[in-house]
């Protein structure tokens, strides 16, 4: 339906049209997850120490808890006729991202590293936040499930490519794994050029198939209708919404600020646990240090494979057992991955544990924004996303800043038990969102409600 056609009901989207909204996603998501595989090889490849490793994850949140309001407010507050509100955002974050991508893999030095880290994180959340807006602009309630896990499965897809191509340079086109210290291997190189590219064609495809309904038909002014607002109004505006945040975000958004860890923590010391204690390397020039991350990325790229498939099944489920509860379920699952890799001597076991992490991963990135969908006022839609990735933010921030100490002082150094003191925060998320989100009955009800009166509407036309 173009946007001028648009009246005010959001009709609900065919397949294909739920899909190419969603595309996008599958770039933004082999971005972060050729670094998330990566970076902590590469910094570990430059002469970092396990103890200052998440010390070089800090630029990037310390940004985004500034960056991802702002480009919410922003995007709430843009419209174009032809380029609409949030996808102007999608075209510059995703140019940027793949202009860093391409010089990462080139670093010479720890801060040139941790440079562009910064550069990729900052342009991907300019390209990622407004995605979760996109949803919520686009999708009736009846769709808002599909509509995240959509963006689920493509973010499986996307990560498992992604994850898996330095094992698939390594093992199928025969590209060296290894590389003399202060150097990054060639199938890393590779598998970040090709990364850039994907990022950028793939949002370009959403960009160019999808269209957006213009304020007013979402109940809000039009962008010339308003008065024009300085930058303080912005910052005073935002600092506004915090402070009056819906109670059920609240909550919410606590179950977020003890599940990130878990993931920070396994995307900062899983790769190299696998290798030196899964593998028995003995340093990061030992032939066994290039089969002991490349098989780790594989891992990582199974459970991308997971959330895929199981993006399929989650809907079934959510609307059973009801949100709440099935993202309990499913962030248990994910402590229980991330904690039995503690277990682990045979490497193939950790499918099995990745099997669990897959299943949490893709209701981490569908649940929290399906149940926030409806409590969130239509006109602060990308403020409110915004100030809801804080909780994605704040936990890096404090992970970087405390687990060196942490690794020192209580961990000595043991790679292996930072992975699984992630899993013991994933059950008190887990425990925090089954006792203390209300869910709202009329959440399935007005689902089955707007179905209904869309099957109504189609019977008298």
């Amino acid at each position: 339906m173009p946007a001028s056609a648009f009246t005010g009901n959001k009709p609900r989207l065919s397949l294909t049209e739920i899909i190419n909204m969603s595309v996008g996603f599958f770039g933004i998501q082999f971005g972060w997850d050729l670094q998330r595989a990566n970076m902590g090889v590469i910094y570990d490849n430059l002469g970092a120490d396990p103890d200052k490793i998440p010390y070089l994850f800090l630029a990037a949140p310390l940004t985004g808890l500034v960056v991802q309001p702002i480009i919410g407010y922003l995007s709430d507050k843009t419209w174009h006729p032809k380029w609409g509100r949030r996808r102007p955002y999608f075209f510059i974050g995703a140019l940027l991202s793949s202009i860093a991508l391409i010089f990462m893999p080139h670093s010479g030095t720890l801060w040139v590293a941790a440079g562009l880290l910064w550069v990729l994180d900052v342009f991907g959340n300019v390209a990622m936040e407004p995605f979760r807006a996109f949803v919520a602009d686009k999708l009736p309630d009846s769709q808002v499930n599909r509509g995240f896990i959509m963006q689920s499965l493509m973010i499986g897809l996307g990560g498992s490519i992604a994850s898996a191509l330095p094992w698939i340079f390594k093992n199928i086109f025969k590209v060296d794994n290894i590389a003399p210290k202060g150097f990054i291997a060639d199938n890393v190189k590779y598998s970040f050029y090709i990364g850039s590219f994907f990022f950028l064609a793939s949002v370009l495809y959403t960009v160019f198939s999808t269209k957006e309904y213009p304020p007013s038909g979402l109940g809000l002014k039009e962008k010339n209708q308003e008065p024009r607002k300085g930058f303080g109004r912005g910052i005073s505006e935002i600092l506004s919404s915090m402070k009056n945040m819906p109670s059920k975000m609240r909550v919410i958004a606590l179950v977020q600020f003890f599940t990130w860890p878990g993931l920070f923590l396994m995307w900062f010391y899983y790769s190299l646990s696998v290798a030196y204690h899964v593998f028995g390397a003995k340093n990061n020039t030992d032939p066994l240090f290039g089969e002991g991350k490349d098989f780790a990325g594989l891992t990582l790229a199974y459970y991308s494979v997971v959330t895929f498939v199981f993006s399929f099944i989650l809907p079934s489920i959510a609307d059973k057992l009801g949100r709440k509860l099935t993202h309990s379920i499913c962030l248990l699952f994910g402590a229980v991955g991330l904690i039995s890799v503690s277990w682990v001597n045979n490497k193939y076991l950790l499918f099995g544990c990745m099997t669990g992490v897959g299943i949490a991963w893709t209701s981490i990135l569908s649940m929290p924004y399906a149940m926030l969908s409806k409590v969130l006022p239509k006109d602060k839609i990308g403020i409110y996303m915004g100030i809801f990735n804080f909780f994605i933010v704040l936990p890096e921030i404090i992970a970087s800043l405390g687990y060196p100490w942490i690794m020192n002082h209580l961990l000595n150094n043991d790679m292996i038990a930072a992975v699984k003191s992630g899993g013991i925060l994933m059950i008190i998320a887990s425990v925090i969102c089954f006792f203390f989100i209300r869910e709202d009955k009329d959440e399935v009800i007005d689902e089955e409600l707007a179905v209904e009166l869309e099957l109504s509407a189609q019977r008298n036309v």
